[in-house]
């Protein structure tokens, strides 16, 4: 008869195979460098506590056909020091001949001791999952906005994803973006140049690990819900978040007064030519929409076509008017047996996704080997 059981050093070969055929989907044997990499995040990650692991569901024969990543937060609501899941890799083997392989593992964390535990990665199958244990979707943290600087380059770089040989039109898109893109007075959907406005009484620099985990908790203080990061992991964090070969160079910032008050700060990658990917903007209240600018100011400077990233309540309110396209491509869910805690992610009071979420890890954006 199947099991479910805690994820332990000897499964890490099969989890590292389910990882590669499942969700990077390729045949290439996995290698050491990921093997490497799932012990050190589920399973000596500083953060890690016994009683809250990831799970490995097993077959009879003693074979492990699904796993589910786990890492424990620590974080706190109107005073309480919360335990909270944060579900993020999730991959089960053998649909058709066991389809419910996949809840008996989510069942099986989900009755774990945290507080809540939540995901910002479920696909349309995981979410299913969720809901049927009576989860919450969370919509205003479940959209991705993109906003377009170079609409032919952009155009042809989505295509050439699928047909590589697109790329030696790169000139041609070059020079129709030159054309397209002149200034004007007005922001228009097409494409972002930077105008004059309130973005140009600040500025943003690169900043270091340290301060940057700094900035991070003292931004994080305006959500009623939130992590209750300590340094020490939250560096730790942002060492695994230095590469994303996948995504580009990583670009670090913090948002500054001209008198050199921070207001806020984003964590994008991205190369020239490329869609930049963001993981992290967080901004003093009222800031929201200076911090996005300087952001989109960046992204132009530096030559991307797109620059992507993850909603939250706050960026949402302060993106309408900056011409941001919104789509879903996977869901935040929590899930929780407090009604208090439920309430205050219903209403958009929590800071979920990002550096609170999956997205800091190698395993979303990076090469392995």
């Amino acid at each position: 008869m199947s099991s479910v059981r805690s994820f332990e050093a000897g499964d890490v070969d099969a989890v590292a195979d389910l990882f590669q055929r499942l969700l990077r989907k390729t045949a290439e044997p996995a290698n050491d460098d990921l093997k490497t990499y799932l012990r050190t995040l589920f399973i000596d990650f500083p953060a890690a506590e016994p009683d809250l692991r990831s799970r490995v569901h097993v077959r009879t024969d003693g074979s492990v056909s699904g796993f589910l990543g786990v890492l424990p937060v620590e974080m706190e609501f109107e005073g309480r020091r919360l335990k909270a899941a944060n579900c993020g890799t999730f991959a089960c083997d053998d649909r058709e001949e066991d389809p419910f392989a996949g809840a008996r593992l989510l069942r099986d964390v989900l009755a774990g001791p945290q507080d809540l535990s939540f995901t910002e990665t479920s696909n349309d199958v995981s979410t299913d999952m969720w809901r049927s244990m009576r989860a919450t979707v969370l919509g205003p943290h479940s959209l991705e906005w993109l906003r377009m600087i170079k609409p032919a380059s952009f155009a042809l770089k989505a295509a050439a994803g699928r047909l590589s040989a697109l790329r030696l039109f790169n000139p041609l898109a070059r020079a129709a973006d030159a054309i397209l893109c002149r200034r004007g007075e007005k922001q228009n959907w097409s494409h972002y140049i930077p105008l004059a406005g309130k973005a140009d009484a600040f500025v943003d620099e690169a900043v270091s690990d340290a301060e940057f985990a700094d900035l991070c908790r003292q931004f994080v203080r305006h959500f009623p819900l939130r992590p209750a990061w300590d340094t020490p992991v939250l560096e730790t964090m942002l060492g695994h978040a230095t590469r994303k070969a996948l995504h580009g160079e990583r670009i670090q910032h913090v948002v500054k007064t001209r008198t050199g008050k921070a207001v806020g700060l984003y964590l994008y990658y991205g190369n020239p030519g490329d869609i930049g990917r963001t993981v992290q903007i967080m901004a003093a209240p009222g800031q929201e929409a200076i911090v996005i600018d300087r952001l989109m100011r960046d992204a132009h400077a530096r030559g991307l076509v797109a620059i992507r990233g993850r909603t939250q309540p706050t960026l949402l309110q302060a993106m309408i008017g900056k011409k941001c396209a919104f789509l879903h491509t996977s869901s935040t869910i929590v899930h929780s047996r407090d009604p208090a805690l439920l309430d205050a992610m219903a209403n958009g009071r929590v800071f979920l996704n990002g550096l609170a979420g999956e997205g800091w890890t190698r395993l979303i954006g990076d090469r392995f080997g």
